[in-house]
């Protein structure tokens, strides 16, 4: 088995990996750089029969939900297969229907927790992994008598944390090649941790406390570990969460009523003004159906403010103005530190600062410590390991052992 890295050594985010084995070749992730435009050329990675058919390429196999790991997918041709957790699969195409560059997917096969996938030469065993985006997995192929492990995007401190100590305690034996992701590497100290999902919903708890009206959480709705502990802070909080029609649909695509649902009665859905036209031209009255029960209005936000916990985008900031409902209100930040940078999110904070309304920043990692990094090399012991989806691989032969650094675009035998 050879394995080219085309996007990755270098670089958080557009990740890109090919396999080739017995004449036969295999796409792992085919990511969209965080800074990337879809419609740029340079974008696509040179792997023949993603764009145009080419029968040596059998498909693509997606780790998980983030589009710097799937975001390319739209450039790929229509019949070029596609591997992917069955829950990946709703929730990417319940996003679809509310984001124009979100690409209806439909499986080849699905992903499932430690059952083999066969592909041509290759066999796919998928170890579901606690990450940020649910349904996320790591990998073991196996083709040519070689073993490599993709470790994905994945982490230790998130509320599926246990699936960390499982792959620890019964890790795939004699890998061959490594392929670690590395993002904490800059952002953390060596011996540190991130706060755990916990940690958050209990900062959460204390700052929804402490603000008279309404708190505004900007956070990915993806992220339903967040979703979650935002929630159960705005419950203890003696409080209910808000969601969009958008957020909404995506809670229902994971199919686990376990997940905040709008049909709980501590949770409650406001259509935005623009959600509400694109169902109407659409004739789409079947996804605000399945959230009726409970739909609130903004003549109830304005008279109750305080009793609300919102998930929050920027595109729902004037219809709360219009609501008149953000007296005594403070924000949020739930997310990446680096996305504040971007121009959007500039406009909307100077918006929040004309309104007289705060910001806390509060979130944690979606990635490994690099003590658990450690933990990880050190338990699966490969042959090689080789950086990927970081800044700063110079650095991990100083942390982990057998690295080998590589560079995009080169071929090297597992």
């Amino acid at each position: 088995m050879r394995v080219r890295i085309h996007r990755g050594t270098k670089q958080i985010g557009g990740s890109v990996v090919e396999l080739e084995a017995a004449g036969q070749r295999l796409l792992i992730d085919c990511g969209l750089p965080l800074d990337g435009d879809i419609k740029d050329e340079a974008v696509l990675p040179s792997v023949a029969g993603f764009a145009s058919p080419d029968p040596t390429l059998l498909g693509v196999v997606l780790s998980h939900g983030h589009r710097d790991h799937w975001g390319l997918l739209a450039r790929a041709h229509d019949k070029l297969p596609v591997y992917l957790g069955e829950a990946t699969e709703r929730i990417l195409n319940a996003s679809a229907f509310f984001v124009p560059d979100v690409p209806f997917v439909k499986g080849t096969a699905h992903l499932s927790d430690g059952r083999p996938v066969d592909i041509g030469p290759f066999t796919i065993t998928p170890h579901l992994v606690d990450h940020s985006a649910f349904d996320a997995y790591a990998l073991t192929v196996e083709a040519g008598g070689k073993r490599l492990f993709y470790s994905g995007d994945l982490r230790s401190h998130g509320r599926k944390g246990a699936l960390f100590e499982k792959l620890i305690a019964h890790p795939p034996r004699g890998i061959d090649a490594m392929l670690m992701e590395g993002s904490s590497l800059g952002r953390l100290n060596e011996d540190a941790h991130f706060p755990s999902e916990t940690d958050i919903e209990n900062e959460l708890t204390d700052r929804i406390r402490a603000v008279p009206g309404m708190v505004l959480v900007a956070a990915s709705a993806q992220n339903i570990d967040r979703v979650v502990s935002i929630c159960r802070a705005a419950k203890r909080s003696g409080r209910s969460l808000l969601v969009d029609l958008y957020a909404a649909e995506i809670l229902h695509a994971t199919g686990r009523h376990s997940i905040p649902q709008t049909s709980w009665d501590d949770v409650r859905l406001f259509v935005p003004f623009h959600q509400r036209r694109k169902i109407k031209q659409s004739g789409r009255f079947d996804v605000i159906e399945r959230h009726s029960s409970g739909r609130v209005y903004a003549e109830q936000l304005a008279e109750h403010p305080h009793r609300y916990v919102m998930l929050f985008r920027g595109s729902l900031f004037d219809d709360l103005v219009r609501a008149g409902c953000l007296g005594g209100a403070h924000a949020v930040w739930s997310q990446w530190a680096g996305y504040i940078k971007d121009e959007p999110t500039q406009a909307l904070l100077s918006k929040l600062r004309e309104h007289g309304i705060g910001l806390d920043l509060i979130h944690t990692s979606g990635h490994a410590s690099i003590p658990d990094l450690k933990r990880l090399a050190s338990a699966i012991a490969p042959r090689s390991l080789v950086p990927i989806h970081t800044f700063e691989a110079e650095r991990f032969p100083s942390l982990f052992q057998n690295v080998v650094l590589r560079q995009d675009g080169e071929w090297w035998g597992a």
